[in-house]
């Protein structure tokens, strides 16, 4: 802008504000000396404005504070209904594997039983033929292999009696498995028992779009700041994410 463009705005000779904006902003577009990269330099030195999703006061520290949004993942009886379902389920799996383990150990059992049934006729036969025949070498060595085969047979039939012991057990503690599931469903049952109680308690003779709307201030506050509707929406759409 010359000066005589300004005198004549000083003199009240320009009139028209827009056309003198539109002056200047033409000037500088046209001035060489003002370049993109200063523009971008003022753009980035200004901080946006964000607003943020999280209540007033909330951070990792007071995260526990705040109540937890009404979803399917917090509801506590649709929560406890899941775990009793899925808990009974899973128990169900767990007893049909451990009773397959168990039939398959009582008839390897029952075959063992037969193995050493032969074996005990073997060593009694080799005992009889190397009383009979003490000079025969193979009686006596075939003898003790069959003595040896039959300790080792009893062995292994103790330790599959002893495994289906085990097992049996570890069905008697699964036992407390239900119990526990019947502790959870009477505790829903005195949750939704409650629930019902509080809703019959607070119920009203008349319908709340009925109502005659209350009033916003009474003689006695000590202030008028109270929340407004939005306000209240506000806040509950901030707790339910």
């Amino acid at each position: 802008m010359t000066q005589e463009e300004l005198d004549e705005l000083m003199s009240g000779a320009v009139d028209d504000m827009d056309a003198l904006d539109d002056e200047v902003i033409d000037e500088i577009e046209d001035d060489e000396d003002i370049s993109e990269d200063m523009f971008e330099e003022v753009a980035k030195s200004e901080k946006p404005v964000t607003k943020s999703d999280k209540p007033d006061g909330y951070s990792d520290n007071t995260a526990h504070h705040w109540p937890l949004p009404a979803t399917d993942e917090n509801k506590m009886v649709h929560q406890l209904d899941d775990v009793t379902k899925e808990s009974e389920e899973k128990a169900t799996e767990i007893f049909d594997i451990i009773e397959n383990i168990s039939s398959d150990l009582m008839a390897e059992e029952e075959n063992l039983q037969k193995v050493v049934e032969a074996i005990e006729s073997n060593v009694k036969l080799f005992t009889t033929l190397r009383n009979k025949f003490p000079d025969v070498a193979a009686f006596k060595t075939q003898l003790e292999i069959n003595e040896t085969a039959l300790e080792d047979m009893n062995g292994t039939i103790e330790i599959l009696q002893n495994s289906g012991d085990s097992i049996m057990s570890v069905m008697d503690i699964m036992q407390y498995q239900d119990i526990h599931r019947q502790k959870i469903e009477r505790v829903i049952n005195v949750m939704r028992a409650l629930s019902k109680y509080m809703n019959t308690l607070f119920e009203g003779k008349i319908d709340d779009e009925k109502r005659v709307s209350s009033a916003q201030h009474i003689a006695g506050d000590t202030h008028n700041e109270l929340a407004s509707t939005d306000d209240i929406e506000a806040l509950l759409e901030q707790f339910g994410k």
